[in-house]
């Protein structure tokens, strides 16, 4: 097994590990029903996302070695959309997800009672909006990755 083999593998597991848990975040706190079992969710939601920031750490990091070993791949279109976007989506989580989610964490810090606030409700529809956003642009990535089609 030569080294590019082993960062490939790295690289395919980093997505295993990085991007399918980043699929379920928002499925999870969907479900809560009341203020407890949304403070817990998203206590959940921030130990997924550790996962989510190493895999996509290696994902990138395995991807750009790649790429400087096997200098043609950044001829390749599928590899340069693949990056492009895979930049794009990481800009998203300190320029566009961090902001729309501190108002949530207010509320999760401040709000007394059980009955989950209706601003809550507002707050992370916008927010699960781009994050959906984010998800479908790693979808695209590991279709261009799988298929190669340019």
């Amino acid at each position: 097994m030569t080294f590019y083999d082993v960062l490939v593998v790295i690289h395919i597991f980093s997505a295993i590990v990085g991007l399918g848990p980043g699929f379920v975040m928002i499925y999870i706190v969907t479900k809560a029903e009341t203020m407890t079992e949304l403070r817990h969710v998203y206590k959940i939601r921030n130990k997924i996302h550790i996962f989510v920031m190493i895999g996509g750490t290696l994902l990138l990091l395995t991807g750009l070695v790649m790429g400087i070993l096997r200098p043609y791949l950044f001829s390749q279109i599928w590899f340069i959309s693949s990056l492009v976007l895979f930049l794009i989506a990481l800009g998203a989580g300190p320029f566009l997800l961090s902001p729309k989610s501190k108002p949530i964490k207010n509320i999760l810090k401040e709000h007394e009672g059980e009955h989950i606030p209706a601003r809550y409700y507002e707050l992370s529809k916008e927010l699960f909006f781009y994050e959906r956003i984010t998800n479908i642009i790693f979808f695209i990535i590991i279709l261009l990755m799988i298929t190669k089609p340019f």
